[in-house]
């Protein structure tokens, strides 16, 4: 505690209610500290009571550059809700660890909370308050807490609680207070209204000065998006603060690799290095040190830093794809990487500007990627070796127009675009995104002009901001939606139209018939939400990767033409000659439109042509529709097990040979 100073001291009482307002702190000079004056935060809490003392200290890199925000939260949009490195830990309380360069997590809020885990953290529970809660929008409760947390995911390491201060924004019964894990109850002493049982209780904030201003750094467990190079630059600059330095170095760690770049302090103080990383499934460690005449300081330190390909994910329900039936956990993977939350709460998504771990059955969540989603970007890292950072900005239940971009401000928290947009910015990654999947239809309601308007509307905005720094622009990919509305196969009008936007604008339509894994709007994880991520991987892999080509898009009609005079055979031209599995009982999928026969049997013939036979002759037949249905199959499928486009009154031409 040496080189720190004392920022704010702060008497708790046995209730406060703090909410909109400042603490009454013994004394407060965090607003004379300039803003990024400090390298390292800490804080000590001490509890005193019948049977003594107790305390700890705690200290970190900071979380943020404001000395404002290092007391208790208690005004709106004050949350900090992350992961820090480098925490150091002492205390008197038997059985909390101690030590130096361990994992801390941060649930700091005024906010009330629920004990839903974001996933993040291993080890922590979705049934009980502990170090992974899941904030929520109503301004009540409030917590001030900080956890020992495993370094990784996954991790052996179970959680801790270091300490916590609960219930400061609450006009309900007593702070919560506590040092360690609670020995009974939520084990961050969330409800354990417990603080009459102390007669002292004292939080003093502390702060290190800087020795340097580092303006440009990476962020832990940051993705850079790969250059052509298959890598990519991290800068680290800025100023020297101090006089005692006169020397700044730059330590750089992968697996068993090392490198040290050294810079002398010169006229004006500033420095800048740059390191190159490869794109691998290894990740980088950056420590900065300021060392001079007796002094030699770490004063920076950023883990878990990677290069790989940034994709979005974006529509509804199908989008979030969230479990139903079955679990994608097994996907997950340390080079699955997201950044900020896909939550719909404006103040909450604010907040979140961090890199998080990919996470695919917590919703509305730090790092959501859904399930589809993981089960996509592993692929990708297990075949090509490549770490991949997915934004997923669905929600559920949403019309085409809930995606629109405000034009007068399109950043703007209160839309979904601007939202998702933010956390690119943030990320800063906007301009380099190799790929956008977006599923939605089912809430448009088979209303196609609706759809197409909309639709065109976003794609002409997402091209305007997004992938402009990619060689050829972002790819665009379309999923073809099961049914719209949920659960109704009977209309086909607005899915023909997403299946001709392959022809008009330029996006690859994608399928989702051939999973027999459908609940009626939803997928479970098993045929469903997994294929679904194989059927989406083997595209990207064939636009991206230069993987296989064959038997890789869905099957997509190209013309229809009887094959007798008679009308009793009619024949599907495709526009591949992938060879298709055909189900038997398939042909009730079809429809042969101005007539009332019906489809008695489908082969697949070579040369990729689907040979319909007819219940009898078809006169005045102007067309061929297939819908496909709900539910499991029968299908007709390409290797990769991508059904057949549905598609709507595909004309009928003349004899077909």
């Amino acid at each position: 505690m040496s080189e720190f100073t004392p920022l704010a001291e702060l008497n708790l009482p046995e209730r406060a209610n703090w909410l909109g307002r400042t603490p009454p702190y013994t004394f407060d000079r965090s607003r004379i500290a300039a803003a990024g004056a400090f390298d390292r935060v800490g804080y000590c809490l001490e509890l005193r009571g019948p049977g003594g003392v107790q305390w700890v200290w705690s200290a970190m890199e900071p979380f943020t550059r404001d000395a404002g925000q290092l007391g208790l939260p208690t005004r709106e949009g004050q949350i900090v809700r992350q992961r820090v490195d480098d925490l150091e830990v002492a205390s008197n309380v038997a059985g909390l660890q101690t030590g130096t360069g361990l994992s801390g997590y941060l649930e700091m809020w005024p906010n009330s909370y629920g004990p839903d885990s974001s996933g993040q953290i291993a080890g922590a529970s979705a049934g009980t308050f502990d170090a992974d809660d899941d904030v929520l929008p109503a301004l009540r409760y409030g917590s001030f807490q900080v956890h020992l947390v495993g370094s990784d995911r996954p991790s052996t390491s179970a959680p801790q609680t270091v300490f916590a201060i609960n219930g400061y924004t609450s006009t309900g019964g007593p702070l919560s207070v506590g040092i360690g894990s609670a020995p009974r109850g939520n084990s961050d002493w969330t409800f354990a209204g417990n603080a009459g049982s102390w007669t002292e209780r004292r939080l003093t904030v502390y702060a290190r000065s800087a020795l340097l201003d580092v303006d440009r750094h990476p962020e832990d467990r940051q993705l850079y998006p790969r250059d052509a190079a298959n890598g990519a630059t991290v800068t680290v600059a800025g100023k020297v603060r101090d006089s005692r330095v006169k020397e700044i170095r730059l330590q750089v760690t992968s697996d068993q690799d090392r490198w040290e770049d050294r810079a002398q302090v010169t006229t004006g103080g500033e420095f800048s290095f740059e390191r190159r990383i490869t794109a691998a499934l290894r990740d980088y460690r950056f420590e900065l040190r300021a060392v001079g005449e007796g002094l030699d300081r770490r004063v920076g330190l950023w883990e878990g830093v990677v290069a790989g390909d940034v994709y979005i994910i974006q529509g509804q329900s199908n989008a979030v794809s969230a479990p139903h039936q079955g679990s994608s956990a097994g996907e997950e993977s340390p080079f699955i990487r997201s950044y900020g939350s896909s939550t719909p709460d404006p103040g909450i998504s604010a907040a979140d500007r961090s890199w998080h771990y990919g996470v695919s059955e917590a919703i509305r969540q730090p790092g959501s990627v859904g399930q589809w989603g993981i089960r996509m970007a592993h692929q990708i890292v297990d075949t090509y070796r490549v770490p991949v950072a997915i934004f997923n900005g669905a929600d559920n239940g949403r019309s085409i127009w809930f995606f629109q971009r405000n034009d007068a401000d399109p950043g703007d928290l209160e839309t979904n675009y601007g939202r998702l947009r933010q956390r690119l910015i943030g990320a800063d990654v906007i301009g380099q995104v190799r790929g956008v999947f977006w599923y939605q239809g089912e809430s448009d309601d088979n209303n196609v002009s609706a759809h197409l308007t909309g639709f065109s509307a976003l794609l002409a905005d997402w091209r305007r901001e997004i992938g402009r720094e990619v060689a050829g622009g972002s790819r665009y990919y379309v999923f073809q939606v099961r049914t719209s509305p949920c659960g109704d196969s009977s209309k086909t009008q607005l899915r023909e139209a997403q299946r001709r936007l392959g022809d008009t604008s330029g996006v690859t339509v994608l399928s989702t018939t051939g999973l027999s894994g459908h609940q009626g709007c939803h997928f479970a994880w098993e045929q469903g939400y997994r294929e679904l991520g194989d059927h989406t991987f083997a595209v990207v892999a064939r636009d991206l990767y230069a993987g296989p080509s064959d038997g890789v898009l869905p099957p997509n009609p190209q013309s229809a033409a009887f094959a007798d005079a008679a009308r009793t055979e009619l024949v599907i031209r495709l526009r591949a000659d992938d060879v298709l599995t055909v189900d038997p009982g398939v042909g009730a999928d079809f429809r042969i439109d101005g007539s009332t026969v019906t489809v008695t049997d489908v082969q697949y013939r070579d040369g990729g042509q689907l040979v319909l036979r007819l219940s009898g002759s078809a006169d005045g037949a102007t067309g061929v529709s297939y819908r496909g249905h709900s539910g499991a199959g029968p299908w007709i499928a390409n290797a990769t097990g991508a059904g057949l486009l549905a598609f709507d009154r595909l004309p009928i031409g003349g004899a077909s040979r």
